[in-house]
């Protein structure tokens, strides 16, 4: 069986879509009761200083963890969007969703917040991982 490697194409799309979701799940979706669950009004928001860095910060964590999942998924060897799905769900479930769900829960922030900010992981990783699982490139 031919080897895996990294298709930067795919990688570039889940990046995109990662956007694309963020603009929706805390747009239309959640962004009214997430904006009630942190304390913050469109006043507050924009009259932020630290909005420039966010968006660094956040360009920044998408690429990495998009790069790392899909470098990931070439050393398992990842090659059908069911296993992409499946083993993506797992990551964010295990790595993000349960260890931000019990940081809120520790802090006494609600608990509504851990299934907004974690339900974005866990949709935005598993759509990854279905592009990934499906779109892949082989060494020649």
């Amino acid at each position: 069986m031919e080897k895996l490697k990294l298709n930067h194409y795919a990688i570039w799309l889940a990046i995109v879509l990662q956007f694309v979701l963020g603009l929706l799940w805390y747009g239309p979706f959640f962004g009214e009761k997430w904006e009630h669950l942190v304390g913050l009004d469109l006043t507050s928001i924009e009259a932020s200083q630290s909005g420039f860095s966010i968006w660094i910060t956040n360009i920044i964590s998408s690429i990495s963890a998009m790069y790392l999942l899909a470098w990931l998924f070439v050393k398992i060897e990842i090659r059908t969007a069911l296993r992409g799905l499946f083993t993506s769900f797992l990551i964010a479930v295990t790595f993000i969703f349960l260890t931000s769900l019990t940081n809120n829960l520790f802090a006494h922030i609600p608990y509504g917040l851990a299934w907004i900010t974690g339900g974005f992981s866990m949709v935005g990783f598993s759509i990854a991982g279905v592009i990934f699982g499906v779109w892949t490139k082989k060494v020649k």
